[in-house]
This record gives structure tokens, sequence and C-alpha cells, in this order.
């Protein structure tokens, strides 16, 4: 008998449990529905919005790649960046490797000065447009301005380190002191991560400079 009370006791449990469970469903059950509606819309919308970046992505690349094809600076940099400050950056990049090609030397300075100063200082399009800058303007660059950033571009860890150091060089050959030029190079071919192309450049200012060139380095050397 006691068997029988314990089960019905239990039946009568449970059908309350599930009368509970009902009666909560009906009152809150709208709020799981939304979350999952919330969950479900939300993932659609970043998917969304991803493909309208990759499209919008894809459209200024084929804008860019037009105008560069058509070698107009003004029309690289006039390619509407979208709000992004990289886009506008790389555009005034490509516009200052297109009109220094077509000897439009003005025309990139401004372009690189443009990058420089609109892009964050602590940024690699902001370091590489004032490489660049040094690079284009050489010995025409006021020489106090090329030194502060010649200092900062090649400071240990910097993204271009060894192409600032190889500007280094280069400037102190200008400045008339190739000692100094023939130790700059030397400690620059003992670091670490030089390119072949780096490499043979450094071998070839030494040789120029008449000194002797590194073992295994690829420069011819120089003949009477």
């Amino acid at each position: 008998m006691a068997n029988q009370n314990d089960s019905f006791i239990d039946e009568v449990t449970e059908e309350l449990r599930r009368d509970r469970l009902y009666g909560a469903f009906k009152r809150y059950g709208w709020i799981g529905i939304l979350v999952i509606l919330l969950i479900v819309g939300g993932a659609a919308w970043r998917e969304y919005s991803r493909a309208q970046d990759r499209a919008a992505a894809q459209a200024w690349g084929d804008a860019i790649l037009a105008a560069e094809a058509a070698g107009d600076p003004a029309a690289i940099r006039a390619v509407d960046p979208r709000g992004s400050v990289g886009r506008e950056a790389l555009a005034g990049l490509l516009a200052a490797g297109t009109a220094a090609q077509s000897g439009q030397t003005d025309t990139a300075v401004e372009a690189l000065r443009d990058v420089s100063e609109d892009t964050p200082d602590d940024s690699v399009l902001h370091d590489l447009a004032d490489l660049k800058l040094v690079m284009l303007e050489g010995q025409d660059m006021d020489p106090s301005r090329r030194d502060a950033l010649l200092a900062r571009l090649s400071r240990s860890g910097a993204p271009f380190e060894l192409l600032a150091l190889e500007q280094k060089a280069v400037a102190l050959i200008g400045a008339g002191r190739p000692e100094d030029a023939v130790t700059l190079i030397r400690q620059i071919q003992q670091k670490d991560g030089l390119s072949e192309a780096l490499r043979l450049r450094l071998s070839e200012m030494m040789v120029a400079l008449g000194a002797e060139p590194v073992a295994g380095s690829d420069a011819m050397p120089v003949t009477n």
C-alpha cells in the first residue's frame, strides 16, 4: 500500500512540475524565442556586413589598379577610400610611386608628405612614407630633418630598420665621410634579416668606396 501511495505522490509531483514548466513557458517563452532570433539575426547581419566590406574593398582595389594603369597619380589619390585611413595612405604611396616613375618628383614628394602627416606616427605606412621621402629627396632634404627621420626609422626593431641604416650610409657618403660609411655598412652586414638585394647593394657600396667586401659577397671586384 505504501508503494502505491509513493507512486501516486510521484505522479502528482511530476504532473505539478509539468504544469509549472508549461506555465513558465507560456509566460516567459517569448524571451527565449527573442534571444534565438537575436542570435540568428546578429549572425546574418555580420555575414552581410562582411560581404559588403569585401565588395567595397574589391571595388576600391579595382579603381586603384585602373588609375595606376593609366599612370595618373591624381586619379589614384582621387579614388574614394570610403573612410579608411589605411586605404587613403596606400593610395598616396601608390600615387607617389607612379609620379616618381614618370619624373614628377614634386608630386611624389607632396603625396608622401600627405601620407606621413595623415597617418598615425606609430603606423607602418607612416614609416614607409618617411623612408621613401628620404630616398626620394636625398641630399635635397634638410640635413637635420633627414637625420631625425633616419634616427627614428633605424631604431632597433623598427619595420624598416635595415633600409634606414642603408640610407644612413648613403647620407654619410654624400657628406664626404666614406670611412664612417664603411664602418656602418660593415655593422649592417652583421645584422640578421638582410635580403639578398640589400646584401648585394651594401657590397657594391663597399667596392665603390674602395673597401674590401665581406666574404661570400656577390659584388664584382673593382678592376683597374
